[in-house]
């Protein structure tokens, strides 16, 4: 007989075998929407309907109207319900009112790329109950491998320009039919009321593709992140070091734990593991809960970029009746370290706002390792480097500017030691003395005492033998 812990892991082993979730568009432009009508409130017989002239729009109707009078657009559409239409009061409604003129409020600025209007679940029942999950913003999107759900009963228009020429998606949901095929989808598209639903310089794609990574695969927004953030309004934190989660737009207060894994992880299961075990404990009810796998960058020494690696991500933020993000974020770990072997998963440690961490001491520990490492490697590098040099293997660039030699080095040294840049060597009494000079008899006796001049440039000697006035020599 199976214990409960085993009888809960074979459960989870049959729930989802990728990593695929449902998201639904919230916005619709249903007639019997207050938020859609300017005065908050749906128009009644003494009202007038207004649609302004130039508005796009598609327009789900589910049941009968009464209306004083209603002004059309040019290009727009009704989608009826059965049984649902418009007349027209010829009298007085007595339960409307004095009657206004009422304008259905613009749908063009809706965006795709808006976490906001998304609501994401991990099957069909779960978004009718309202069973939501949180993500980060990029994934808060559709992605790749994700289904789109627009509500049965509603119409809607979104504006799908992206950073790229389409949106890829698995499946679009429109009015109650499920695309799967490309070439189907594409028709619909081009009808009436795919162009009035849909606008925008991307068209929406779709690839009918299964996440094949049991241990979850690449959104596809990252190209699509500063689209993302262009929407969100971070608000402002009271925590001590907030934290940004990869794939976010915002810092958060809570705990991020990071899990590492092999062959056999399967993100699914593990996302229902931790829902069924943790997030229906009272003291956890009000925490939101975001798991998917991230490539998250690895830096040589925590300098240069090396890579990126695999992990998942487990974003935990505190509700409004506490901050249990951190007791959670421990619980899981603990969890992974005690079941780690069985769910395929080989590490996992956390970090939280407040400053704490699984392992407070790793960090550092890690750090001073790195940079040891680090200036080997360096060290190593150089003495192959001069030790090819040394071989001729390697030749320095000859475009290189010449180094001064160790001897010019020495020769200028020697001229500061003596005293400037023109020494002497020793004293000579005749010709640092300038009187004596003149009392110096010549060489011959027709000689003059200027044979032997100083100036400011040296001393000069006269040669008798040569007049510098004569400009030819005779025998």
């Amino acid at each position: 007989m199976l214990k409960t812990p085993d009888m809960l892991l074979l459960f989870f082993c049959l729930v989802g075998a990728a990593d695929a979730l449902h998201k639904q568009w919230i916005p619709d432009t249903n007639y019997e929407n207050k938020t859609n009508w300017d005065k908050k409130d749906v128009p009644c017989g003494n009202d007038i309907v207004w649609f302004p002239a130039q508005r796009k729009v598609s327009v789900f109707v589910e049941t009968m109207h009464a209306v004083q009078e209603m002004r059309l657009p040019v290009g727009g559409e009704f989608i009826l319900n059965s049984g649902a239409g418009f007349h027209v009061v010829t009298g007085k409604d007595p339960g409307c009112g004095a009657g206004v003129t009422t304008k259905f409020k613009d749908s063009e600025s809706l965006q795709w790329f808006n976490p906001a209007l998304w609501q994401a679940a991990a099957t069909l029942e779960d978004l009718q109950l309202g069973n939501f999950l949180f993500s980060v913003h990029e994934e808060s999107v559709p992605c790749q491998h994700d289904d789109v759900v627009f509500k049965a009963r509603s119409s809607f228009r979104v504006d799908t320009s992206s950073s790229q020429s389409s949106v890829p998606v698995k499946s679009v949901s429109v009015l109650g039919k499920k695309f799967e095929s490309s070439s189907e989808f594409s028709w619909y598209l081009i009808s009436r009321s795919g162009l009035l639903q849909f606008h925008g310089s991307s068209a929406v794609t779709l690839r009918n593709q299964e996440c094949g990574d049991l241990s979850g695969c690449d959104c596809g927004n990252s190209g699509n992140r500063q689209r993302i953030c262009n929407t969100v309004t971070c608000a402002s934190l009271s925590c001590k070091n907030p934290l940004l989660p990869v794939g976010h737009c915002c810092e958060v207060c809570g705990a991020i734990v990071t899990i590492r894994y092999a062959t056999g992880f399967n993100l699914q299961t593990y996302r229902q593991r931790i829902r069924h075990i943790f997030l229906i404990l009272p003291q956890y009810k009000s925490i939101q809960l975001g798991m998917s796998k991230v490539f998250k960058s690895q830096r040589l020494m925590g300098i240069g970029p090396f890579g990126t690696s695999p992990e998942i991500q487990v974003v935990i933020l505190d509700g409004e009746e506490g901050t249990q993000s951190e007791d959670l974020a421990r619980d899981i770990v603990k969890d992974a370290q005690s079941h780690g072997s069985n769910l395929g998963i080989t590490d996992a440690e956390f970090q939280a706002s407040s400053g704490s961490s699984s392992d407070q001491t790793g960090g550092n520990t890690g750090m001073v390792v790195g940079v040891v490492f680090g200036v080997l490697i360096v060290i190593t590098l150089i003495i192959i480097v001069v030790f090819l040099i040394r071989k001729g293997v390697v030749q320095m660039p000859s475009s290189l500017p010449s180094l001064p030699s160790l001897s010019s080095f020495k020769r200028s040294r020697d001229v500061e030691d003596l005293g400037g840049p023109l020494d002497h060597g020793f004293d000579n009494p005749i010709f640092n003395n300038p009187s004596i000079l003149s009392n110096v008899p010549g060489l011959y006796a027709t000689e003059t005492n200027n044979s032997i001049s100083m100036t400011q440039t040296g001393v000069h000697f006269s040669n008798p033998v040569y007049d510098e006035n004569e400009t030819d020599l005779s025998a």
